[in-house]
This record gives C-alpha cells, structure tokens and sequence, in this order.
C-alpha cells in the first residue's frame, strides 16, 4: 500500500521485512523479492495501460529500447554478483542501496525535475550506462527499480512523469525476468519453492495493497508521505547493515 501510494510497487519496503521479520538470508530474500516483484509488475502493466494508452507508449519506443540495452545487461551482471558474493557483504550492500532508493525517492517526488540538454549520441551512451547501473540495482535487491527508472527517464529524455512511470514498467518487465532467468540457475533459488504458499500469500497481499494505495493516491500530502518512507528506508538500511548472518 504504501507504494502504491506513491505509484511504485513497493519492493523496497517489502525486502527488509523478508530480512527482518521473516527471517530469511540476504540472497534468499532478494530471490523472493524478486519473484514477487515480478508479478506485482506484470500486474500493474494492463492497469498502467488504462492511463497511458499503448500508442502514447510507442512512440518512446527508443527510449525503451535505449534503457534496456544497458539494464539487461546490468540485470545478468547484478545478479551473478550477488550470488557470488558474501553474505555479509551483501546485508552492507543491501543497507547501502536502501540509502540510495531513500534519495532517489525524495528527489522524485519532493523536487522538481527538469530535463538534461545531451546532444543525441552523448544521450544515448548516458542512457546505456543508467541503464545497466539501474540493472545492477534492481537485480542486486529484488525490485523493479521504478524509483530510479522514472527520475532517469524524465531526466535524460524530457518525458512527463506519468508516461515515465508506465514506460518504466516496459522496462523493468524484461530486467527482472533476465536476472530471474540468472537466479534460476543457482542452487539458493530453490527457496522460492520450498516457500511457494507464502510467496503466494505475500504476493496477494502485495498486489492488493498497491491496487489500494492507488485509490489512495493523493490522501496524503508528498511533503508529508515522503519524508516518511524516507526515515522508513533509512531506518531499513540501518537494520540491514547490522546483520552478520
């Protein structure tokens, strides 16, 4: 709900209470994460779509197609450096990119966002590299990355942000099933079917509350929701950067 009240799926909210509340390992609940991210996504797309139309859409196709030559590369990349990497090291990398999300929400939503002039070529070769750096990000914690796609794309592109947030998602769909497909390898991905009935659960719980706090949308004001999940986010990375095991 409290993503969906700020128009994301609330991924990064939901990684910390698979950490914390639940109990699973750092990798484990980045797998997790991201298979629930997957379907939170690939539910909000049609919804999405109601908005701005398929045809708006379209006609940013280089855009789209821009971002991903970077993100999936960065999506394979992320997650084969996840699995390698030491479960310690992983809860600070994980606290450390809670941070970032923290920032990126404060400057999507609470500060106004002009638009880069790049001369085209420049403006591609930037997008690649957001692009796989966005990829990296979203596979290493299990999200769709929206929190960063969206500022991105208003940013290099000069996109208005309802757009950005629905070419976000045209995005995010094939990164998150590249570094699935990456996770799907490893050995550690047999914890999403050890716990099929509670990522079902939790995947119910998740669509349904971002569909609610979308009707909710606006019920309370930016200057006071996002410094809110801000403090939630930075609190998060705290807790997460103290984890050893």
């Amino acid at each position: 709900m409290l993503g969906g009240m700020i128009g994301l799926g609330g991924a990064e909210f939901r990684l910390p209470l698979l950490i914390g509340l639940f109990g699973f390992a750092a990798l484990s609940a980045v797998i997790l994460n991201k298979a629930m991210s997957l379907v939170v996504v690939l539910t909000a797309l049609p919804a999405r779509l109601s908005t701005v139309s398929a045809g708006e859409l379209s006609a940013h196709w280089a855009v789209a197609a821009n971002l991903l030559a970077g993100s999936l590369l960065g999506a394979w990349a992320g997650a084969t450096w996840v699995l390698r990497m030491r479960t310690a090291t992983l809860y600070r990398v994980l606290a450390a990119l809670m941070v970032l999300m923290a920032a990126a929400l404060v400057l999507t939503h609470a500060t106004p966002l002009g638009a880069f002039a790049l001369p085209g070529a420049v403006r591609i070769g930037v997008g690649i590299a957001a692009g796989f750096g966005i990829g990296v990000v979203a596979a290493t914690m299990g999200v769709a990355g929206g929190e960063l796609l969206i500022p991105t794309i208003v940013l290099l592109y000069s996109i208005d942000i309802k757009t950005a947030g629905s070419l976000s998602l045209l995005v995010s769909l094939p990164t998150m099933l590249v570094a699935f497909a990456r996770y799907s390898q490893d050995a550690s991905f047999v914890v999403l079917r050890q716990n099929l009935p509670f990522t079902a659960n939790m995947v119910a719980g998740s669509v349904t509350g971002a569909l609610l706090g979308g009707l909710l949308l606006g019920a309370i004001p930016d200057l006071v929701l996002i410094p809110v999940l801000a403090v939630i986010l930075l609190i998060s990375a705290i807790k997460l950067s103290r984890h050893t095991e």
